[in-house]
């Protein structure tokens, strides 16, 4: 059975693994070529776009691929709309890995937000020190609030893509560890943290870290998806793909 999976995920890499070994499938990891170095994949991978909902569709007849996983980022949106057309297209069966989102508790001081530039808005006027772990591609949005001091965590380099004068930069990639979390956050001077709604365990830690700091947290709700066949997880989505296989 073909599968193309379009990943990038910790969803994507344990899927992946779950079928590496399975005679019974034959998985393509797509990556959107993002990461300069992801991780070793033991299944062939695809780097880089397909040019919309079209040349996916193009690819899924071409590769006669039996069955498109959508185990992107939560946040990929769009990806997950030309998956949606795609599959249509194609002609092929889609099941999605749609993790559950991060739910606030007991001690949490959040403060939910539609988008990236209402979390600007939520850091206020007065200067503050700031810990952005949103990704790379929209640590731009906070170039308009330069008054603040920025630490900023991505598995990529910044760059040039946030001019502001206090800034910070780490590389690194989780899962991390919330013992770790709540140290940096205690020796950088962190009074707020910045986070999508990305759910998970991976990247959990900074949540627990800032709940036993008391410190406040802006995070971004998810964009709304496409309603499609899904599962929480990869051992969901391998239950899926044995009963589409038969």
């Amino acid at each position: 059975m073909r599968l193309l999976i379009l990943g990038g995920t910790t969803e994507a890499t344990a899927l992946v693994q779950l079928l590496a070994d399975d005679p019974a499938f034959a998985p393509t990891l797509s990556l959107a070529g993002r990461t300069r170095v992801p991780m070793a994949s033991p299944v062939p991978v695809r780097v880089g776009g397909f040019g919309g909902a079209g040349g996916l569709a193009d690819f899924l007849a071409q590769a006669r691929i039996c069955a498109l996983i959508d185990a992107t980022h939560p946040f990929a949106a769009r990806i997950s709309a030309n998956a949606v057309v795609a599959a249509r297209q194609a002609a092929v069966p889609l099941l999605a890995i749609r993790r559950p989102a991060w739910v606030a508790g007991e001690g949490d001081r959040w403060t939910e937000v539609a988008d990236m530039a209402a979390a600007v808005e939520a850091l206020g006027r007065a200067p503050r020190r700031v810990f952005l772990t949103i990704g790379r591609q929209e640590v731009s949005a906070f170039a308009v609030a330069p008054q603040h001091s920025y630490v900023v965590r991505t598995i990529e380099p910044v760059g040039d893509a946030l001019p502001v004068p206090h800034l910070t930069t780490i590389s690194a990639r989780g899962p991390f560890d919330a013992q770790a979390e709540e140290a940096l956050m205690r020796d950088a001077g962190i009074e707020v943290v910045v986070s999508k709604n990305a759910g998970g365990t991976a990247t959990e830690a900074k949540l627990l870290a800032a709940r036993r700091l008391g410190l406040p947290v802006v995070i971004v709700r998810r964009p709304d998806k496409p309603a499609v066949p899904s599962a929480p997880d990869a051992a969901g989505a391998l239950a899926r793909l044995k009963g589409l296989r038969g």
